[in-house]
């Protein structure tokens, strides 16, 4: 087999796994409100609502109804987050009374299973969160296979010269273990929590369950939240930046 070849099977399974990988990254606690009517609070003070819609690369809020840019003069129907704004959102949420039948009956199932801890919920988070402890292991493994197959003929002709392929691939398939594992959060998991969210440059207190947590964002369900327009506080759940919230303490 040429040089030219092999160099050209590097190429398609570095870019296949690379695509496959990041097209199936999506952020587990944005997962949670995905198809749901959602409020996003933006640090600017501006909220825009929709149902949301998630990729990898951002979110998308479908509108419940066409709406008149007057100013611009044209029709809008939703509203695209790009990945990189998202640290232009406050908070993320969705009100229990703003949900339709199905979605209601979704949350108070998933509500019941953070209580009970039970069975499948908790197998998939060992398993998540053992693969997330041993990810520095499984790179320096999946190196040292590499380095291994190089010395070894006729396979070292093959590998050699394809670095930056191998590179390629290393790095695809080990980014689909990137997750967060907090031993502090890990224990509060299904608990009343207090979180302090930075808001319009005031420190607010909130109660409420931590159903996860991400590199990136922090849910909490069952909690009393008002909105930048209304004084009463209403039943919702939250999806917010870490960079803005911070879990503080355990409730009661």
């Amino acid at each position: 087999m040429d040089s030219l070849t092999i160099t050209i099977i590097f190429i398609v399974l570095s870019t296949i796994i690379g695509a496959f990988v990041k097209g199936r990254m999506r952020d587990r606690c944005l997962l949670d409100f995905v198809g749901n009517l959602v409020n996003i609070e933006l640090k600017d003070g501006k909220v825009i609502w929709g149902f949301l819609q998630l990729e990898a690369t951002g979110l998308e809020l479908k509108y419940k109804e066409p709406y008149l840019d007057k100013k611009d003069n044209h029709i809008e129907t939703s509203f695209v987050f790009y990945k990189n704004e998202y640290s232009n959102i406050q908070c993320i949420v969705r009100y229990f009374d703003d949900l339709e039948e199905e979605n209601k009956k979704k949350r108070i199932r998933s509500l019941s299973l953070i209580n009970n801890q039970k069975g499948l919920m908790k197998f998939k988070k060992r398993i998540r969160n053992f693969f997330a402890t041993v990810k520095d292991s499984i790179v320096e493994v999946v190196n040292l296979l590499m380095g291994r197959m190089g010395q070894i003929a006729p396979i070292g002709r093959v590998v050699s010269g394809q670095d930056k392929y191998v590179s390629q691939m290393q790095q695809g398939m080990l980014s689909s273990l990137n997750t967060s594992y907090e031993p502090l959060l890990e224990k509060y998991l299904g608990k009343k929590v207090i979180l302090k969210l930075s808001k319009a440059g005031n420190m607010l207190e909130y109660t409420g369950i931590l159903k996860g947590y991400t590199a990136e964002f922090l849910e909490l369900m069952d909690i009393d939240y008002s909105s930048p327009d209304q004084e009463e506080p209403r039943k919702a759940d939250i999806v917010i930046l870490r960079s803005v919230g911070i879990i503080r303490h355990l409730g009661e």
